[in-house]
């Protein structure tokens, strides 16, 4: 089993305080420092984009009762090279590269190759840039770069456009990477489907908004990038030293960007048992060849970590601990980002995370997980209190995962 760390350096108050974006970033380096030193695999680091505390102005804010900002980190390629400077072992990830804003697909790619191309000159350099990459999940992300509705269908049916921009755009992405020319008319054209909307109903009105009649079985949208054949430089850099990793549920999608190379999964802990299966088998069967084999450990999975294994507590007492830290930050976390709370969300969110003493946390990880699983382990969820975050990153290292080898190898 794999162990990473998640960073969301997620700058909002909690219990009062809110640290300084100068502070939220040396509490990040001391932390990442200490998952080199622990032994953690990988640093998983969230991306955002544009200040979320100044959309709450917008005609129609997306989170319009989330105070502070969601994260801090605009750009994943600088955020590794800084962390490779100052550790050792871990390797770093994009949780995840929003593709669609910020210049877009061909802009993405070509900072991916010049950034891989500085990492790999060091001829002895084996760590490597796992990169996660979506759509974004808001689009105050997103339009102020130009992906928006572009005519009155995609405002009627925006999600389903996005969808279908981001499908464009990893395949550009993907391609670019893998040193192909490329001009827009190599890329397919996208098309909303009966199967893209959730029902019959929404199919009809699709077809009306659009101005289809009832036969028409596909409503072709426009190309989001026109160009000419063009490759990104610099053209020879270390591919070895790159892992890349979609950011969508859609198993269409995940099958068809392996078409271009091979490309992992990202999920959710929160993802029920069967559909977690059922990715991974078909994840056998379409992995790109170039990519090898498909291993459980290439969907790496989100995970809460609530522990307490604080000093002059006997293990009852943290476990009681651990559960009320659990409750506080997500009751927080939903009534932040809905601006309501739903106690069912906090039930489900609390009941797979991870949650306990370092007993109870090994045993739950025994019994939710596959041994072959890449968990990406979110210590700082809500949470300012740097040293008590490393203080768990300790406890987990120390005491979770060499109970929960012992239980796999016997």
């Amino acid at each position: 089993m794999d162990f990473d760390v998640f960073f969301s350096i997620s700058q909002t108050p909690v219990r009062g305080v809110l640290p300084s974006e100068r502070e939220m970033y040396e509490n990040f380096f001391a932390q990442v420092e200490a998952a080199d030193r622990l032994g953690f695999s990988t640093a998983w680091i969230a991306e955002a984009h544009f200040s979320s505390q100044v959309q709450k102005r917008h005609r129609r804010p997306v989170i319009p009762h989330w105070e502070g900002e969601v994260g801090l980190n605009t750009d994943f390629l600088q955020l590794a090279a800084r962390i490779f400077a100052r550790t050792d072992r871990i390797e770093a990830g994009s949780a995840v590269m929003n593709i669609l804003c910020n210049g877009g697909p061909i802009a993405a790619a070509e900072r991916v190759a010049a950034f891989l191309h500085l990492h790999g000159l060091d001829r002895s350099e084996r760590r490597r840039i796992h990169v996660g990459f979506a759509a974004g999940r808001f689009d105050f992300n997103n339009a102020p770069t130009g992906v928006r509705p572009r005519d009155f269908f995609e405002e009627a049916f925006w999600p389903v456009a996005k969808a279908k921009a981001f499908e464009e755009a990893a395949e550009i992405f993907v391609r670019l990477l893998r040193g192909e020319t490329l001009s827009s008319d190599d890329v397919a054209p996208r098309a909303v489907r009966r199967s893209d909307l959730r029902s019959d109903e929404d199919w009809e009105e699709a077809l009306r908004t659009a101005g289809c009649g009832p036969s028409v079985d596909r409503i072709e949208l426009r190309r989001r990038w026109e160009f000419e054949p063009l490759a990104i430089i610099p053209r020879d850099f270390r591919r070895e030293l790159l892992r890349l990793v979609i950011g969508s549920h859609d198993p269409r999608l995940q099958e068809e960007i392996n078409r271009f190379g091979p490309v992992q999964v990202f999920n959710l802990s929160i993802t029920r048992p069967e559909v977690i299966e059922a990715t991974h088998e078909r994840m056998r069967r379409a992995y790109h060849p170039d990519g090898g084999a498909w291993q459980r450990a290439y969907m790496p999975r989100t995970v809460f970590v609530f522990l307490n294994h604080e000093a002059g507590l006997s293990d009852e007492e943290r476990s009681a601990a651990a559960r009320a830290e659990a409750e506080a930050a997500l009751r927080a976390y939903w009534k932040a980002l809905e601006g309501t709370l739903d106690p069912s969300k906090v039930e489900r969110a609390a009941d797979n995370a991870l949650i306990g003493n370092t007993q109870e946390i090994a045993d739950q990880i025994v019994e939710r997980f596959h041994p072959q699983d890449r968990l990406m382990l979110w210590f700082d969820f809500f949470n300012h209190d740097s040293a008590r975050v490393i203080r768990n990153m300790e406890a987990f290292a120390g005491e979770v995962v060499p109970r929960v080898r012992e239980a796999v190898e016997a």
